[in-house]
């Protein structure tokens, strides 16, 4: 037996269960947009593969009854644990008219569904950072007790929005968790010709908050982090940044052909830290988990990615005269 992190967490083996099985469903869902966009079904993908474990121990980390989540278009784990529904994902890559996100209108990973504190999401990259700055800023003047959690790619941190909105956030010691997800591309771009610092958080201390750097494939460790992020800003203590290292499994998305810019065999390696199987390996290493479980668990969560797809891909487009709906006032 290893030790059992978790429990020094504060986590219980249902809870740590409840974040696998979180993360399993964010990456079968994901699974099936691929294959549904091969056949020609949907128009979209833009994956969480790889992203998951990052994602998930992020969002158990804060209150889902009063944070404000704005996510980025892989958050797949983040908005699942918020409450949106398989459903509603398919939904939305069917680009059907019950998708709560927008009805349709917007492609896939544009999430945004306001009876869960998701805040909508816009095309330009980073836009949402400095919404999160405004919506920890009308919650500290309305005396609110609630923190913004906002997350973006590595490129999107050498965006101007990521530091105009990281510096009023020091500046006013704001309630906002700045969450990058280190994937290692911004599109076809590595790393090392993105950024000229060592890491994304060593940017922290210009905006004067704290900085830290954390395994992406671990959600025990990034729950840890932000929790403490959690803590500080409710606290009033301020904002802080958070960079979580994992890797990008599948092209950037369905229109991309990774093989022009990253080896297979460097793919290849990053999937042996997977963390659907890394963390699945721990929990079995430390007793939460055994086989009969995970395949408990495996055939509930294709029970409802089959049962959203068959629903998703039967329900009706928007007609064609509602064109105009939620994006002008009705009268």
């Amino acid at each position: 037996m290893v030790e059992n992190r978790h429990h020094v967490l504060g986590l219980s083996d249902e809870m740590v269960l409840e974040m696998y099985e979180t993360m399993l469903l964010a990456r079968r869902i994901d699974e099936r947009m691929w294959l549904l966009n091969r056949a020609g079904k949907i128009p979209f993908v833009i994956s969480c593969q790889g992203q998951e474990a990052a994602q998930v121990g992020a969002a158990f980390a804060l209150d889902q009854d009063k944070d404000y989540v704005l996510p980025y278009y892989r958050d797949m784990g983040v908005v699942l644990t918020f409450g949106m529904t398989p459903i509603e994902l398919m939904l939305s890559g069917f680009a059907k008219a019950e998708d709560p996100n927008s009805g349709g209108r917007q492609m896939p990973g544009h999430f945004g569904q306001k009876k869960n504190r998701i805040v909508t999401g816009s095309s330009p990259v980073t836009t949402q950072v400095p919404h999160a700055v405004g919506v920890a800023l009308a919650g500290k003047m309305e005396r609110k007790d609630l923190v913004t959690f906002v997350t973006f790619g590595e490129g999107s941190s050498n965006q101007g929005d990521f530091h105009e909105g990281a510096n009023f956030a020091g500046v006013h010691k704001l309630p906002v968790i700045f969450m990058c997800e280190n994937n290692k591309y911004a599109i076809s771009v590595p790393i090392e010709k993105q950024l000229a610092c060592e890491k994304v958080s060593d940017r922290a201390i210009g905006y004067g908050m704290p900085g830290f750097t954390v395994d992406g494939n671990d959600p025990l460790e990034v729950y840890k982090v932000v929790k403490e992020a959690a803590d500080r800003g409710r606290s009033g203590a301020g904002p802080s940044l958070i960079e979580t290292i994992s890797y990008r499994l599948t092209p950037h998305s369905s229109d991309d052909d990774d093989r022009s810019y990253r080896a297979p065999d460097e793919v290849a390696k990053a999937k042996t830290k997977d963390p659907i199987i890394t963390f699945g390996a721990y929990l079995k290493e430390t007793g939460v988990l055994n086989d009969e479980l995970e395949k408990e668990i495996n055939d509930r969560v294709m029970k409802q990615v089959n049962e959203a797809t068959d629903y998703a891909e039967n329900a009706p487009y928007a007609a064609a005269e509602e064109a105009l709906k939620y994006v002008y006032a009705d009268e």
